[in-house]
């Protein structure tokens, strides 16, 4: 019998260490839209003399490698304490676990750039407030109660109004990996596991059909039910998939969402598309005497980019882009994804230097494309994302 491929679950989990499977749960499912994963056996050339013109073969055990993509959706987020679905695929990209805020109760005094709460808010520099279906990220703690933000919030909150839960994730030195699950149906269908994997790009796509996130990165060992021995993943025997349980597939439409740029910070309503680009230049240790799969992974330069396309306006605040492009001038850049409480994404590059933009005349109005855009900074500090 043939499978469908809609008959597919998804689920990701952090590894204790690299390589090693966890146990996972119902909670650890994720939505994906596909998981593209490929080994290539390292192909050497065999030197000896056969006496004749055939290949003789490769004896097992050769050097495996293993990649991947894995491309998925923004959806609702039910709140903390836990972190999104596909929250270990941010931490793993980024390196720092989920840092979440519960909210909190507005007090006297906020204004539209600031928020006083009514009690010690508890953030730090960098985390994310959620508000009416807006995101933001603070830029400093002014005190144990007020926080300044990046950019202004469309109304000043109201005392007594509530904030919304945040799961902020940071920059980190070293990253983690993950086991992806790739379970089928029928039960007696071939299941897979990326051991091992860790995640050198990733791409956030604005204003296409859904609001859609793509994980590109190598794994350990990929792992099947057909053919599993013990001791892959330091597992004894394949594990079988968690028991069903409700899964929210409530998706966000794609052009939903703002964009903040400028080092005073204003919102353009003239974004036909945007791409937010992370890459670690992942290294694997993977010719190393003794083994045939890798031992660790090792991150390079951090690259964080975004790349954008808008209408020219005659305005200001348009043409201050193209002289920061010029002169080579760091702004402050914020994507926002979706419009609704639990179902926001934001990322806040606080100095990006916009290259010269291009310009294309094929259309009745005239575009401006600035390329990919590198984002600088101190340590760890070019870009945060969160949800709220």
């Amino acid at each position: 019998m043939y499978i469908s491929s809609n008959a597919n679950r998804f689920y990701c989990a952090a590894e204790a260490a690299y390589g090693q499977v966890p146990l996972i749960t119902t909670g650890n499912r994720i939505p994906a839209v596909k998981l593209s994963a490929k080994q290539l056996l390292e192909v050497t050339n065999r030197k000896d003399k056969t006496g004749s013109r055939t290949f003789a073969g490769l004896p097992p055990g050769g050097r495996r490698r293993t990649t991947f993509q894995l491309n998925t959706l923004l959806t609702t987020w039910a709140g903390g304490p836990s972190e999104p679905c596909y929250g270990p695929l941010f931490h793993a990209g980024l390196g720092s676990s989920a840092s979440i805020s519960p909210g909190g109760t507005v007090g006297v005094g906020s204004t539209a750039t600031s928020v006083t709460f009514a009690a010690p808010h508890g953030l730090v520099a960098g985390q994310a407030i959620s508000y009416l279906g807006e995101i933001r990220f603070v830029m400093s703690a002014l005190d144990s109660l007020t926080v300044q933000l990046n950019a202004p919030l469309s109304t000043a909150p109201v005392p007594g109004s509530s904030l919304g839960p945040t799961a902020t994730y940071f920059l980190s030195t070293e990253l983690p990996s993950v086991s992806i699950f790739d379970y089928w149906a029928p039960s007696s269908a071939v299941h897979r596991i990326l051991c091992g994997a860790a995640v050198d790009q990733i791409a956030v796509k604005v204003n296409g059909d859904f609001h859609e996130f793509a994980f590109k990165g190598v794994a350990q060992e990929l792992a099947d039910s057909s053919s599993f021995s013990s001791g892959i993943g330091q597992l004894s025997a394949f594990p079988s998939e968690p028991t069903l349980g409700t899964f929210d597939y409530s998706i966000v439409p794609g052009h939903l969402g703002q964009v903040w740029l400028g080092n005073d910070p204003s919102r353009f309503f003239t974004i036909t598309s945007a791409q937010l680009a992370l890459s670690n230049n992942l290294d694997l240790r993977a010719q190393e005497f003794g083994s045939s799969l890798p031992r660790a992974v090792s991150a390079g330069i951090r690259a964080a980019s975004l790349d954008f396309e808008l209408y020219q306006q005659d305005d200001s605040v348009t043409q201050s882009l193209y002289q920061a492009a010029k002169q080579q001038s760091p702004i402050s850049a914020m994507v926002q994804l979706g419009q609704q409480p639990n179902q926001l994404f934001g990322a806040y590059l606080k100095s990006l230097i916009p290259q010269v933009p291009e310009y294309d005349d094929s259309e009745a109005r005239l575009k401006w494309h600035f390329g990919s855009s590198r984002a600088q900074g101190t340590v760890d500090d070019e870009i945060v994302v969160a949800f709220g």
